[in-house]
């Protein structure tokens, strides 16, 4: 019998690979199908590391693990202007569906950060519409943060400012402080100074502590 030598075009199997691969963050984990776990590799990032630049064309998809990482771009005057800050979870979702990216990605904060291909990442949404339910879900929890940053920015005291993030974006009354306070400041829409006073008032009165790298509320009180 002969055999044809005739290639056969056949779709990309994106589970076709067999490799050990780096073990991933849980929630990632549960996010991600099963078979694009092994694309993902997970490093550690040092503070002014930048991941990727203005103008460049995307390749990955990265989730923060732990840490601090910020996407900011050249504001009309000079100056740096944060478009989004990222403790944990995807950073540049935006990507995704970009040919170039539109602004930094700068690690701010020693951090753990897991990356993954574009390629690849498009390609399960493609074909795997469970997954592609379960983005969606998690870009909808990332519009109510937004929405809840919104409101935030509209409180006149920076005391409510802090309060309101500690309680929406912590756990247990604890946010962790990254980055510091003067990236914070930024966060908030506030002079470091202006927090720096904000945080220490609160200290004296009790009602704040700063403890192992992270503001804990001890009592709340918005007189």
């Amino acid at each position: 019998m002969k055999v044809s030598n005739k290639q056969v075009n056949t779709p990309y199997d994106q589970c076709h690979m067999d490799t050990s691969f780096t073990q991933i963050n849980p929630e990632l984990a549960d996010l991600l199908p099963q078979c694009l776990h092994e694309f993902c590799s997970t490093a550690a990032h040092e503070k002014g590391e930048i991941l990727f630049s203005t103008g460049k064309k995307p390749a990955y998809m990265f989730f923060v693990n732990e840490g601090e990482v910020v996407l900011e771009r050249l504001g009309a005057h000079g100056g740096s202007v944060v478009l989004q800050r990222t403790r944990h979870g995807f950073v540049g979702e935006a990507s995704l569906q970009s040919a170039r990216y539109h602004c930094d990605g700068k690690v701010v904060a020693s951090s753990h950060i897991t990356q993954m291909p574009i390629r690849e990442l498009r390609e399960a949404m493609e074909n795997d519409s469970k997954f592609s339910s379960r983005w969606i879900g998690m870009l909808n929890r990332e519009v109510k943060r937004l929405r809840l940053q919104c409101e935030r920015l509209s409180l006149n005291k920076v005391q409510d400012r802090l309060l309101h993030l500690i309680e929406t974006e912590g756990k247990d009354g604890k946010f962790p402080l990254g980055a510091g306070l003067k990236s914070l400041a930024t966060e908030l829409g506030v002079t470091h100074e202006a927090l720096y006073r904000c945080v220490a008032g609160m200290e004296s009165k009790k009602a704040l502590m700063r403890l192992d790298g992270y503001l804990v509320i001890l009592t709340i009180n918005r007189r």
